[in-house]
């Protein structure tokens, strides 16, 4: 499926979706709910392999950026691209394609409760893209074991802690590969230590798998971690360790202010303007 295109389009645009470029793109995004304004202006990319966090107070539309993305809103000017498609005109066939390509993991995990663990992290293979049995067995296996949940295969969602429970939402939502992960505050709600077990998982997805991945959370210490890290394996041993040079540059915040993007930067960036920014410094204290 082609991009369409317009004329005048804005070279930087023009650029950005040349082979090769970022994964997602908005371009001016506006969005109002009756005399509300919800996103103003709004443009941003993604590139393959990186990482965008949304900060922002309750209402700044941070969440709204993950539905615009998945076609579940439409602006009311500007547009949305992911992986080179133009999603903001879309029918609801159309989108299906392209939602294919993209994962999702709730605040709450959302799971089927049902459902088994193996059931729930196979759904989208066994129920809508129908692969053989075997085969989707095999890949759920291989994702459960890739978050060490392997041995959790037939258990229901009853018997798992909150954050197994977020582990295996995060299966699920990777079962299928795809190359975009959205995250909508997936640590909400689980002591510290449970919360760095789902950082680490966004993590491995990023650095050993290649998803790209757009993180929304209130949770500050999350949000640094899984931006300041990286994960590496030595040997059969899986290390985290503090993300340096270029890749320390990999993963960017996005503070929203009153739907506008008042900053985007890596995580030293954001410290440096917090100091010189009330309302960066009062949302990070």
């Amino acid at each position: 499926m082609a991009v369409h295109e317009q004329t005048e389009r804005d070279p930087l645009l023009e650029e950005a979706l040349g082979h090769g470029g970022p994964i997602v793109v908005f371009d001016k995004v506006n969005l109002s709910f009756d005399e509300k304004v919800i996103l103003r202006e709004v443009s941003f990319t993604l590139q393959t392999g990186h990482t965008k966090i949304f900060l922002g107070a309750s209402g700044a539309g941070k969440s709204t950026i993950l539905r615009l993305m998945l076609g579940l809103l439409k602006p009311d000017a500007g547009e949305i691209f992911v992986n080179g498609e133009r999603v903001d005109n879309m029918s609801e066939d159309q989108l299906m394609l392209v939602r294919a390509d993209l994962g999702m993991v709730f605040q709450e995990g959302a799971l089927f409760d049902s459902l088994t663990v193996r059931e729930n992290v196979g759904y989208k293979l066994y129920e809508e893209l129908h692969w053989p049995l075997d085969q989707a067995d095999a890949r759920v296996e291989e994702t459960l074991g890739f978050i060490g949940l392997g041995e959790f295969l037939h258990r229901m969602p009853s018997e798992l802690s909150g954050g197994q429970r977020r582990r295996v939402a995060i299966a699920r939502a990777m079962a299928a590969k795809p190359r975009i992960l959205l995250y909508d505050e997936p640590t909400t709600g689980l002591d510290p230590i449970t919360a760095l077990t789902v950082d680490e998982e966004i993590i491995k997805l990023r650095d050993l798998e290649g998803v790209s991945s757009i993180l929304v959370t209130h949770q500050l210490r999350d949000a640094f971690f899984v931006a300041e890290h990286t994960a590496r394996r030595h040997g059969n041993e899986l290390a985290f360790d503090r993300a340096e040079g270029r890749k320390a540059d990999e993963a960017e915040f996005i503070m929203l202010k009153e739907g506008r993007i008042s900053f985007e930067g890596n995580a030293s960036e954001l410290r440096e303007v917090a100091a010189k920014d009330p309302y960066i410094q009062a949302f990070l204290s």
